[in-house]
Order: structure tokens, then C-alpha cells, then sequence
């Protein structure tokens, strides 16, 4: 469906509306009326932050558009955001299992020191900190279990 925006001295007013509507309230659509075409909120990268939640309007080349600002991380929103993800890794059950993994900045994740091998058919691999190594498990039974990895074994909950 195509949209319009109202403009009035060379900026838009409220938001855009669609053409159906329009021409249903005015039977076309009004000369102040211009075409709006939606872009989609970004994906920010790791270390950027969109300013505001609500996009602004503006033309771009020659055509009215949803427009997002963002912008890198400052130092401390950085840092904050690296501590964050560090404490949620470090806080969860049995994190001791995890100990040698290491924090990599470039993707704001938690990485072990080997990495995972590729998933076989069937198995279960899990990280074996005892043994710092990638480690085959038995399938998790049927019913609410969890894997103990100081007992390498699942347990009913």
C-alpha cells in the first residue's frame, strides 16, 4: 500500500497516512500530500545505539522516508555492556564449568578456548570444564532434567 505525508512549509506533519484513506476522506490526494516510503529500523552493530526509538522524517533523495540515527557507544556505554554480558555468563548455574572461557570484545561474547566441534547427529556435546575440553554427553532424558557438569550426568529436577 502506498503512504503519503502531509507537508506544510517544507516539513511533515503528523505521520504518514495511507493512499486509501486519503482518497477515501478526500476523494484524491491533496496537493500538500507527499509519497512516504517506510525503511525498516536498523540492525545496530555491536558497540552502536539508535538515538531514539521513533524515527524522524525527512526527504531523501526527493522521497520521504523514515530516518534512524545511530550512533557508536560511548567509552562507558561500551564498557557497561561488556561488564553486563561478563556478569551474566559469570552468574549462572554452575558457571564454574566455564572458567576458561575467555570475554572476546570484538563480539561482545563469552568464547571458549577451543572452539565447539561441529554437531554430530544425535550426540550431545557440551563444554566439559573438569576436562577443558568439548565433551560428549548422553541424551537428555524425557520429563524436567538438567545437566550436573561436575557429575557429567543429567539429573531430574
Amino acid at each position: 500500500m502506498n503512504l503519503y505525508i502531509q507537508i506544510e512549509n517544507n516539513q511533515p506533519i503528523n505521520h504518514p497516512a495511507f493512499e486509501d484513506n486519503l482518497i477515501q476522506a478526500f476523494g484524491e490526494i491533496p496537493s500538500n500530500w507527499e509519497s512516504f516510503v517506510r525503511s525498516e529500523k536498523p540492525t545496530c552493530g555491536i558497540y552502536q545505539v539508535i538515538e531514539e526509538q521513533e524515527s524522524i522524517y525527512e526527504k531523501v533523495n526527493g522521497l520521504w522516508t523514515d530516518v534512524w540515527v545511530t550512533r557508536e557507544m560511548t567509552a562507558e556505554e561500551k564498557t557497561a555492556k561488556q561488564q553486563t554480558v561478563i556478569d551474566a555468563f559469570n552468574s549462572r548455574d554452575q558457571a564454574q564449568n566455564w572458567s576458561a572461557w575467555t570475554f572476546d570484545e570484538a563480539t561482545c561474547t563469552m568464547q571458549p578456548p577451543i572452539p565447539k566441534p561441529d554437531r554430530v547427529e544425535g550426540k550431545t556435546i557440551f563444554w566439559c570444564g573438569a576436562e577443558s575440553n568439548w565433551k560428549e554427553a548422553q541424551n537428555r532424558p524425557d520429563g524436567d532434567y538438567k545437566f550436573d557438569f561436575t557429575a557429567w550426568q543429567w539429573v531430574a529436577l
